[in-house]
């Protein structure tokens, strides 16, 4: 019975850090899609700048990469952030130029291969099917690599972030 208690409440712990991810790509998607979509239809527009969405683009996202940072470090994963921030953020800015790589190439696709033009088109392929793919890609590797629990160097945490059995409440382990 004891098993299934803790097994019960990781299974939450897992459900409310989904739930802050996708809340913190909230804020970044909203950043992320109104930067475009001002940019793409201003000074990137494609009849002028004929690369211009994908400019737009990398832009956006490089802004919305800084929110999610913020974000994601302070709350999300607040718990498993590392005392070495220089080398945690390169670690997250990492994966998501990575992710965002994974957006460009699903808004190139569609945009010069596909030959769908049209900002719903560019919208579509950028900031619903990159996004999705993205997100998954980024989620993925932010918990299990940039903000392991397990990674050595890890700032403080509270005991009562801690799980039964977990060690490391208040410690801050040598290394990395």
């Amino acid at each position: 019975m004891a098993q299934r208690s803790v097994t019960r409440r990781r299974l939450l712990a897992f459900a409310a850090q989904v739930a802050k991810f996708g809340a913190v790509g909230l804020v970044g998607f909203v950043v992320d899609v109104a930067v475009f979509n001002l940019l793409r239809a201003t000074v990137f527009e494609p009849h002028v700048v004929h690369a211009g969405p994908l400019y737009a683009k990398v832009i956006s996202t490089a802004l919305a990469i800084v929110t999610n940072w913020l974000g994601n470090r302070y709350w999300t994963f607040s718990d498993n952030r590392r005392s070495r921030t220089g080398r945690e953020a390169l670690e997250f800015f990492a994966v998501s130029i990575a992710g965002m790589a994974i957006g460009l190439l699903c808004l190139w696709f569609s945009h010069y291969v596909l030959g769908q033009t049209s900002v719903l088109a560019d919208n579509i392929s950028s900031n619903v099917v990159g996004l999705a793919l993205g997100a998954v890609f980024r989620f993925v590797l932010y918990r299990y690599w940039v903000f392991a629990p397990n990674r050595t160097g890890r700032a403080r945490v509270p005991a009562s972030a801690l799980l039964p059995g977990e060690r490391g409440a208040g410690s801050l382990p040598s290394g990395t």
